[in-house]
C-alpha cells in the first residue's frame, strides 16, 4: 500500500493534458463585454462560436472547443471577482431561479473569490448536480422519463428545443461528455485532486447557469408553459440506517470532537488515503463538525471510492485503472465494478477476499449505494434529487463511521493504539458484523415480520359475541374451516423437520409452529447476501410479492372487522350485510393459520431455496411456477376480501384448493429442502 505515497495524480496523461493545460494554451485576452450585454444578458452566440466541430461528420470536436474557450473562461472568472457580492446578487441572482436553489449558486460565487481549491471543487460537485437536476426538470416540459444519465440528458432533443442545439454543445464540453472536460464525473468518481480543477471552470458553469434561465424565461414566455419542479427525495425510516457503532449505543456519543480528531490523525497515517487527496479527507471532517452534513458526504463519497480503487487495482494487479481510464473505460473503474463478483474478463474480482471481512465494506456499500431500495446516498447526492440544506445528520454519521473504520483496517500496525481507542473499537466490532439491510433477502425477512405482526392484530379486534355467529345458517359445524386446518397440520407435520426445533410442538402445530417466534428464528438465519445467484433474485421477486399480498389481506381484514363493529353496534347495517359480517367472522379464524402458514412457507423458501442455488443448480423454472400459483392464490385473496367484493365464502373454496395443490407438491418441496441440508 505504498502506492498511496507515491501517486501524484489519478488523471492519465490523457486527461490531465484536457483538464489541466489544454484550456490553457491561447494566452489571448478576452473581452467580457464580447459575450455579456450592457444589460446583464449572456450573448449566447459569441460563446457558441468557441466551439469547434469535426469536419467528418460535424460532431463537436471538444479538444479545439476546451482550447477555444480556455480564454473565455479566464475573462468571465476576472468578471465575476471584480464583482462585489451585491452586485453579482443584483445582476445574476435573478437567473438562478430556475434551479430552484439560488443559494447555491450564490455561495459558490463567495467560493470564487478566495480560490480555495478544496472548496472550488465541492462548489463544482454541488453546482453540476444541482443543474443536472433543474435541467431534469426543463427536459419534463417536453419529455416524459427524464434520463438517468447526464450525457443522455444534455443529448436530448428535448433540451435542444428548449434551449437551441448550439447552447447544449457548450454545455457539453464540460459536462456530460467523456470526450470533453467531463468535469462532473471525474470529481463525483475522485479521480480530480482540489489542484487539478481550474477554477475558471467553476466560474464558467457558474455563468453559463445564468444564461441558460434567460433562455429558459423567453421559451416559458413565448410558449406559456410553467416549470415545476420535481419534489426532492426524503429519506424515511432513518432508523434503519442506524448501523454504528452498534445496538444499545448511540452514534452521536461516539462521533464527538474526541473521535473526530482521532479521525484526522487516522487520515494523516492511514494508506487507504492517497496523500494527493488528503486536502478532501480533512475538508470533509471539518464540514462534519461545522454541521454541514451534504458537504461532508459529498467529499467523502468520492474518496472512499479512490481508496477502495486504490485496494482494487493493487489486489487485482491491474494499477492502470487507478488512472482516470480514456473514453471506453471511464465507466468500469467505480463502484460497480470494484463490488462485482467478476472483473470485466470473467476474472474473480480479489477485492472481497482482501477486506477478509467483505460484509464490512461490500454489503455496506451495496446497501448505502446500490441497492434499490436503499438510500442510494451517491446517486441521488450526484443527481440533484436530494435538499443539502436538510441532508440528514444520520446518513453522515454512518458514512462518517464507515470511512473511519476503513481508515484503520488499512492501516499499518503502529496504528493499534488508535484501533483499540475506546471510541473507536465499538465502530470496529460493528463494522465486522454487518449485515445487510437491503437487499431483496433482508427485504423479504423484514416484510415477512411486519406481516405476522398485523396477522397477530386480529384477536384484539373487536368482535361480536360468538353466540351471533352460529346463528347464521350453514356454518354450525364449521366443518371446511377444520378441513382446512387439518390440511395446514399435515403439510406442517411434514416440514416440521426443517424448522429450528425449540420453535415447535407435535401437540398443536397450528399454534406452536405459526408464529411470530418461528419467524424470529427463521430470518435470524444468517444468509449470504452477496452475489445472490440469478435464480435466487428472479425467486425473491415472487416471494416478496406473496408477502406482500398477504400483508394487504391482513390490512383488509383490520379495516373492515372494525367497521363492520362499529355499523353493528350503531345498528347502520342491512339484514345482507349483517349476514356477510358474521361470515366474514367465521372465515378470518382460519384465515390467520392460513396466512401464517403461508408467511412460515415462503420464510423456509427463502432459506432453502437459497442454499440449494448456491450448492447444487436446479430446474428453478419449474419450482417458479409453483410458486407464481400461490401469488395467484394470494392477489385472488385480496380480491376476495376487500371492501368492495366481500367473498367470505369464496374465500374458503379458493384456500381449500391452494392447500389441496400444496399438500400434492410437498413431497417435490422435502426434496429441494433434502438438496439444502
Amino acid at each position: 500500500m505504498a502506492l498511496s505515497d507515491s501517486v501524484t495524480t489519478c488523471l492519465s496523461p490523457p486527461v490531465h493534458y484536457v483538464i489541466c493545460k489544454l484550456g490553457f494554451e491561447k494566452k489571448d485576452t478576452y473581452d467580457i463585454n464580447n459575450i455579456l450585454s450592457e444589460n446583464g444578458e449572456v450573448c449566447w452566440q459569441a460563446v457558441t462560436e468557441h466551439v469547434c466541430y469535426l469536419e467528418s461528420d460535424q460532431s463537436v470536436d471538444y479538444i479545439k472547443s476546451i482550447r477555444s474557450l480556455g480564454p473565455v473562461c479566464e475573462s468571465v472568472n476576472l468578471h465575476f471577482k471584480s464583482l462585489t457580492k451585491e452586485q453579482f446578487v443584483i445582476q445574476y441572482a435573478l437567473w438562478f431561479r430556475w434551479t430552484n436553489y439560488t443559494e447555491l449558486f450564490l455561495e459558490v460565487f463567495d467560493v470564487l473569490q478566495y480560490t480555495q481549491t478544496t472548496e472550488v471543487a465541492l462548489g463544482l460537485m454541488k453546482l453540476t448536480s444541482c443543474l443536472e437536476r433543474a435541467l431534469g426538470d426543463v427536459y419534463l416540459l417536453i419529455g416524459k422519463d427524464c434520463p438517468f444519465l447526464l450525457r443522455d440528458l444534455l443529448a436530448s432533443e428535448q433540451l435542444a428545443i428548449v434551449f437551441g442545439q448550439a447552447v447544449m454543445n457548450v454545455l457539453r464540453v464540460f459536462i456530460g461528455s467523456p470526450y470533453g472536460l467531463n468535469l462532473r464525473n471525474v470529481l463525483w468518481h475522485g479521480f480530480a485532486s482540489p489542484q487539478e480543477i481550474p477554477v475558471k471552470y467553476c466560474a464558467m458553469l457558474l455563468f453559463l447557469t445564468a444564461g441558460l434561465g434567460q433562455l429558459l424565461q423567453t421559451y416559458l414566455l413565448q410558449t406559456k408553459c410553467i416549470l415545476v419542479h420535481r419534489p426532492y427525495v426524503i429519506f424515511v425510516s432513518l432508523e434503519e440506517l442506524d448501523v454504528f457503532p452498534g445496538k444499545y449505543l448511540t452514534i452521536s456519543k461516539y462521533l464527538n470532537h474526541e473521535t473526530l480528531s482521532i479521525a484526522e490523525e487516522i487520515v494523516k497515517l492511514s494508506s487507504f488515503v492517497l496523500k494527493t487527496m488528503l486536502p478532501f479527507w480533512m475538508a470533509a471532517l471539518t464540514a462534519f463538525k461545522q454541521s454541514r452534513y451534504a458537504d461532508c458526504v459529498i467529499l467523502l463519497l468520492p474518496q472512499l471510492e479512490v481508496g477502495l480503487r486504490l485496494l482494487f487495482t493493487t489486489t487485482n494487479q491491474c494499477p492502470n485503472r487507478l488512472l482516470t481510464a480514456e473514453v471506453k473505460f471511464l465507466s468500469k473503474v467505480s463502484y460497480d465494478l470494484m463490488l462485482a463478483k467478476h472483473l470485466d474478463n470473467e476474472v474473480v474480482n480479489q477485492l472481497p477476499a482482501v477486506l477478509e471481512e467483505p460484509a464490512m465494506a461490500s454489503e455496506f456499500l451495496w446497501d448505502f449505494l446500490n441497492h434499490q431500495q436503499g438510500p442510494r446516498i451517491r446517486d441521488r447526492l450526484s443527481h440533484g434529487e436530494i435538499n443539502l440544506e436538510a441532508f440528514p445528520r444520520e446518513v453522515a454519521n454512518q458514512i462518517v463511521a464507515f470511512a473511519i473504520t476503513l481508515l484503520c483496517r488499512f492501516s499499518d500496525e503502529d496504528m493499534f493504539a488508535f484501533k483499540e481507542h475506546m471510541v473507536i473499537k465499538p465502530l470496529m466490532n460493528c463494522a465486522s458484523c454487518y449485515r445487510s439491510r437491503f437487499h431483496p433477502i433482508s427485504r423479504l425477512k423484514k416484510q415477512v415480520l411486519e406481516c405476522m405482526k398485523s396477522i397477530h392484530l386480529w384477536p384484539e379486534l373487536p368482535t361480536v359475541p360468538e353466540e351471533h355467529i352460529q346463528t347464521i345458517k350453514g356454518l354450525e359445524g364449521n366443518a371446511e374451516a377444520s378441513t382446512l386446518i387439518l390440511m395446514i397440520s399435515e403439510i406442517i407435520s411434514q416440514l416440521q423437520q426443517y424448522m429450528p426445533q425449540n420453535c415447535c410442538s407435535s401437540d398443536d402445530p397450528i399454534n406452536s409452529v405459526l408464529t411470530e417466534r418461528l419467524l424470529i428464528e427463521l430470518c435470524d438465519t444468517c444468509i449470504c447476501t452477496l452475489y445472490s445467484p440469478r435464480p435466487v433474485l428472479e425467486i425473491l421477486v415472487v416471494l416478496r410479492k406473496i408477502s406482500t399480498q398477504c400483508h394487504q389481506v391482513s390490512e383488509q381484514v383490520i379495516a373492515s372487522t372494525e367497521l363492520r363493529y362499529k355499523q353493528w353496534m350503531n345498528k347502520t347495517l342491512r339484514s345482507r350485510q349483517r349476514h356477510n359480517y358474521l361470515r366474514m367472522l367465521n372465515s378470518i379464524k382460519f384465515l390467520s393459520p392460513v396466512l401464517r402458514f403461508i408467511l412460515v412457507l415462503i420464510t423456509l423458501e427463502l432459506v432453502n431455496v437459497h442454499l440449494v442455488c448456491r450448492k447444487n443448480p436446479f430446474d428453478y423454472q419449474q419450482y417458479l411456477k409453483f410458486l407464481k400459483s400461490v401469488l395467484q392464490y394470494t392477489e385472488n385473496l385480496v380480491t376476495y376480501t376487500s371492501p368492495e367484493k366481500n367473498k367470505w365464502d369464496e374465500t374458503m373454496e379458493l384456500t381449500n384448493k391452494a392447500l389441496i395443490k400444496i399438500r400434492k407438491i410437498s413431497d417435490r418441496k422435502l426434496m429441494l429442502m433434502q438438496l439444502a441440508t
